[in-house]
Order: C-alpha cells, then sequence, then structure tokens
C-alpha cells in the first residue's frame, strides 16, 4: 500500500514536470510521456516524426521500459540509429488498469534512474 501511494506521489511529480516543459502545463497523458521516452531513447530530438514513426518510437519506449522487467532485451541500433529490441518473456494477461500501473510504474523508474525525479 505504501508503494502505491509512493508511485502515484511520484507519478504525479512526473506529470507536471514533463507537463510544464513539454505541453505549456496542459496535463500529459500516459501515451505522451511513452512517445517522449521514445524520443530519449533515439536521441533525434529536433525532427519531425511521421506517423508511422511516431508509433516505432512508442514501441521502442515500451520496450526500453519494460526491459527491466525481463521482457525485451536490447538488441541492437540500424544503420540509421534506431535502437531494436527483441522479446524476451511474454507479457502476462493483464487488465487494462494493470496494464497503466505497470507502465507508469516503470516510466518513474526509468525517469528515478535519469535523475530526473526523486
Amino acid at each position: 500500500m505504501v508503494g502505491d501511494i509512493k508511485l502515484r506521489e511520484r507519478w504525479e511529480v512526473l506529470v507536471a514536470r514533463l507537463s510544464a516543459q513539454f505541453a505549456d502545463g496542459d496535463l500529459l497523458e500516459l501515451d505522451a510521456i511513452i512517445y517522449l521516452v521514445g524520443v530519449q531513447e533515439l536521441g533525434q530530438y529536433h525532427r519531425t516524426y511521421k506517423k508511422d514513426e511516431k508509433i516505432n518510437l512508442m514501441h521502442i519506449a515500451i520496450c526500453r521500459l519494460l526491459e527491466p522487467y525481463g521482457y525485451y532485451t536490447f538488441d541492437y541500433v540500424d544503420e540509421d540509429g534506431w535502437p531494436h529490441y527483441r522479446l524476451k518473456d511474454e507479457l502476462p494477461p493483464l487488465k487494462a488498469g494493470e496494464q497503466s500501473v505497470l507502465m507508469k510504474e516503470a516510466i518513474v523508474n526509468y525517469f528515478l534512474e535519469r535523475d530526473y525525479i526523486e
């Protein structure tokens, strides 16, 4: 229970900080934050992405975020600089709420590792 409260507090701090930095204070949703992680992982910040590239960015983010949980492993970077991951273990069937909690936890941990939040 304490972990849930700490996760919620960290999530709120993270959303507020990212929203102020990237959305002029409009609160970012989970998908938008996953997209930002994808851009961060790709490292190509100052360019415009096509629709299919945005989907690929979100895939990169999800793979990177779930890597510490043992679901994906980094494989290689292609000639265009895009990271590729390999599925190690299938995700268990999760309800929508459980998926959301897992992703929020993974995102919070990602930004804790980068000292973006405490």
